[in-house]
């Protein structure tokens, strides 16, 4: 069984973007040092775009062959004119809206969501799946994470598009590892706690 890791930023109190998504207000903390450790662990979650720009284009899958992610970041992309944000992977987006796919590289998952995710955990693979947003994707799929990897931007929002857009649920992870940068960065890696 491969794991899902839900791989996001968020500020200090536990916002991925403003109320409307909007998280640009976190690029600046990309800077020189957490790019290179973005390149060196987790170049699959950079965008197939960001990828050419840098040069990395070529760099094999560390973590991860697949990723998932939500209508609305999605639409991010789309507005660009960008229907593959993330050809280097296996791409899903979970829409019941999107119709037909904007794109042969990208599969709408419309219905049973969380169906269609437990098959592709079943899948044999060495590589897990990321979990790229947003946040009601996230609270759809809340059972079925297996990892958090929490970039935490040194901001606070007060309001804004928490990481869980789901209803109440005490669930209990354990912390792996912690990375400090000296730009006030910290990335959390936590591992679910599964009973049985």
């Amino acid at each position: 069984m491969r794991k899902l890791t839900y791989f996001i930023a968020c500020t200090i109190d536990g916002f991925i973007g403003d109320e409307s998504g909007d998280a640009s207000f976190m690029y600046p903390f990309v800077d020189e040092e957490f790019l290179s450790y973005l390149k060196a662990e987790f170049p699959e979650t950079i965008s197939a775009q960001g990828r050419r720009a840098l040069g990395i284009h070529d760099l094999e899958p560390r973590r991860f062959d697949t990723v998932v992610q939500g209508r609305g970041s999605y639409e991010v992309a789309l507005k660009e004119g960008i229907t593959s944000p993330y050809d280097h992977l296996r791409e899903y987006v979970a829409s019941r809206t999107l119709a037909e796919s904007p794109d042969p590289h990208v599969e709408i998952i419309g219905d049973d969501l969380v169906t269609r995710v437990r098959e592709l955990k079943a899948e044999d693979s060495r590589f897990g799946i990321y979990l790229c947003g947003g946040s009601r994707l996230a609270g759809e799929l809340h059972e079925e994470i297996d990892e958090l990897v929490i970039k935490t931007y040194p901001v606070t929002l007060g309001t804004g598009m928490p990481m869980f857009g789901s209803g109440f649920a005490v669930t209990e992870f354990a912390l792996d590892e912690v990375r400090v940068f000296d730009n006030g960065v910290v990335v959390r890696t936590y591992g679910r706690k599964r009973k049985g």
